[in-house]
């Protein structure tokens, strides 16, 4: 399989999907959306037929209504996009990702003293 590179839109599908756990028809997927999105029924069924072309999801046919399952993990899909975004953004560099974020202020000191925690682990299982 390719790494997976979902439209923003496509990934609000598959959040949906991952959180069911389950295969889930076009109308759950559908209700699900209309939570925070006015998306008509036939929009979500053609992003579905689309992601089953682009092998996002696998199609279940042997009942009336599809089921629809993600064919990707969320930290599959997660990790997809951030090797690309890193690569694009940043020249490749995480130094550079992780110094912007730093810079914009954004991360509170229990998120510092997280990320610190989870640097000194990352040293820890590579040996450094």
């Amino acid at each position: 399989m390719n790494d997976p590179h979902p439209t923003e839109g496509e990934l609000a599908i598959l959040r949906i999907l991952w959180s069911r756990k389950a295969p889930a028809t076009v109308r759950e997927v559908h209700d699900e959306l209309l939570r925070s999105k006015d998306t008509a029924y036939t929009t979500v069924l053609k992003m579905l037929t689309i992601m089953s072309e682009k092998k996002l999801v696998q199609r279940d046919e042997t009942e009336r209504s599809h089921r629809y399952l993600a064919l990707y993990s969320e930290p599959v899909v997660q990790s997809s996009m951030l090797k690309s975004f890193v690569q694009n953004a940043f020249a490749g560099s995480a130094v550079k990702l992780v110094q912007r974020a730093l810079d914009d202020d954004t991360a509170s000191a229990e998120e510092l003293d997280a990320m610190a925690r989870m640097i000194a682990e990352a040293k820890k299982r590579r040996g450094s």
